[in-house]
């Protein structure tokens, strides 16, 4: 079963699974990247990505657009986009919500 998103609004609140040396990291994008993975992987390792895709975040105060990732162990990072590096050695703090703002920024296309 495929377990990709399928574009669509997402309203529901994110929980996010934080704590001890555990933390999440928040990417936002613009509205052209709806439905695109986002990869991280490890610094030191840039075949172990894994991925969260731009999703459509409705909100009362007006709609975000965000790749949201949870449940990574603190330590640097590599963050991809189209298959290639847009930020490497990017930290991420156990009990503490990184965030990563990609909004009209050209050089993350």
């Amino acid at each position: 079963m495929n377990q990709e998103p399928v574009y669509r609004p997402h309203p529901e609140p994110v929980v996010l699974d934080i704590g001890g040396n555990i933390g999440a990291l928040v990417v936002y994008a613009d509205a052209d990247l709806i439905d695109t993975p986002v990869e991280l992987s490890p610094t030191d390792d840039d075949d172990a990505r894994f991925h969260q895709h731009v999703l459509e975040r409705p909100m009362p105060e007006g709609t975000s657009y965000a790749a949201v990732f949870d449940k990574i162990t603190e330590g640097t990072y590599t963050l991809w986009l189209h298959g290639k590096p847009r930020v490497r050695d990017f930290v991420i703090n156990g009990a503490e919500v990184a965030e990563v703002d990609w909004t009209a920024a050209p050089d993350a296309r």
